[in-house]
């Protein structure tokens, strides 16, 4: 038996000393059924957590289970799939993008546009021929018809066409009217439908609980800004009409005759498409090619100026010979006249009508023209002794009569 194999101490707890064998064996067995009571404990308490995670499995049937609705469903997957778009690698390439960076700063560009215009409207320091100060629009339309904001005045003449391509080939009215009952409608039929199904209308459980007013404070500064608007264009008008600017003057005179003739065959939309088509582009042209146009003005207005002084020495010339012509012919009329004057009172002193003396005195004739007179009345025949009919000597003195006084 001393030569038996010896097979290793397997418990744990023992000491590998060869004393106390029968204690060791004790030990064992001891250590044995300990370990078999722990085995059987964990092998029920596994039993009861099993048995246990069972029992929570299992709902009771009396209590209710929470469902989820089928349309939180789906708008949970309909968020889920935007979310997975958004987040996409072709979304973010986009959003990020030169395109969208491109378009971002196109954006920024027109609100700062938008807001230089907006803030132009000042009353600018010139005055009219008057003394009156100008409006704010006439610096904001300055600032609009000058393209200092090319994105601003661009997207305004867009809008102001296609107003009116809108107001003439879309009956806006119609629709307005159309668009008014049907909301109208809808909303009566709401209210009648809620009181008869609910006892309370659709209508009244939308009402705010306070009506919408217009501050004061907006209605003063919009009453305000159309009064600036009304007189901008009256200013204008006077000016235009009183000629304070000749040339906007002429340019006023050529569009009213062209509108004159044009109306007769060109449609309002066509002249108003027209009009605007100008005043906008015209100021644009004028700007691109400044120095050309000032140059082709510059010497327009030189020819004219030469024209004009030429014509007004032509005018001067004629204007004095006339004056020449117009004094010779009243100096030659008005010695025929005195001429003739004195012929007619040498005849009176001749025939007696007026005496010598007084004839001299008061200028008539000269002493020289009396002398002559009297001399040609001596040597000349006398007439035959003659009487003459009562009547005819009567007629004579009242001749003689009459004739003296118009000589004194």
């Amino acid at each position: 038996m001393a030569d038996q194999q010896q097979y290793p101490n397997l418990n744990p707890y023992s000491k590998f000393d060869g004393s106390n064998d029968t204690a060791n064996v004790q030990s064992n067995v001891g250590g044995q059924s300990n370990m078999t009571e722990q085995a059987k404990g964990t092998a029920n308490n596994l039993m009861n957590s099993k048995q246990t995670k069972q029992y929570q499995q299992i709902s009771p049937p009396n209590i209710p289970q929470k469902q989820v609705p089928p349309n939180m469903s789906l708008i949970s997957d309909a968020q889920s799939a935007m979310d997975s778009v958004k987040n996409s690698q072709t979304v973010q390439n986009i959003q990020n993008g030169p395109v969208a960076d491109k378009a971002r700063a196109e954006t920024a560009a027109v609100n700062n546009e938008f807001s230089n215009l907006a803030n132009s409207r000042q009353t600018p320091n010139t005055q009219t021929a008057t003394g009156q100060p100008l409006t704010h629009y006439h610096s904001m339309f300055y600032t609009l018809l000058s393209w200092e904001n090319p994105r601003a005045t661009a997207i305004s003449y867009a809008a102001i066409v296609l107003a009116i391509f809108a107001f003439r080939y879309l009956p806006i009215v119609r629709y307005s009217l159309r668009l008014t009952w049907i909301v109208l409608g809808i909303t009566a039929a709401a209210e009648v439908a809620g009181r008869v199904a609910f006892g309370q209308g659709m209508a009244t459980k939308m009402r705010p609980k306070q009506y919408y007013t217009i501050p004061r404070e907006t209605l003063d500064s919009m009453i305000g800004d159309l009064e600036q608007l009304v007189n901008f264009f009256v200013i204008e008008f006077q000016r235009i009409l009183f000629a304070e600017n000749i040339s906007a003057t002429i340019g006023a005179f050529a569009s009213a005759l062209t509108t004159y003739f044009l109306i007769k065959v060109t449609p309002a939309w066509g002249l108003a498409l027209l009009f605007t088509t100008v005043i906008y582009f015209v100021p644009l042209i004028y700007i691109s090619n400044k120095e050309l146009i000032d140059s082709h003005l510059e010497n327009a207005g030189k020819i004219v100026n030469e024209q004009t002084q030429q014509v007004r020495d032509l005018a001067s010339q004629h204007t004095s010979k006339a004056m020449e012509a117009s004094q010779q012919t009243f100096k030659q009329y008005s010695a025929r006249a005195s001429e003739m004057v004195g012929q007619t009172k040498e005849k009176a002193v001749q025939q007696g009508v007026a005496a010598k003396e007084q004839a001299v005195n008061q200028g008539i004739i000269s002493p020289e023209t009396a002398d002559r007179t009297e001399e040609s009345l001596r040597s000349a025949p006398s007439a035959p002794a003659t009487e003459l009919p009562g009547h005819a000597q009567d007629a004579m003195q009242a001749e003689h009569r009459t004739a003296e006084p118009v000589l004194q």
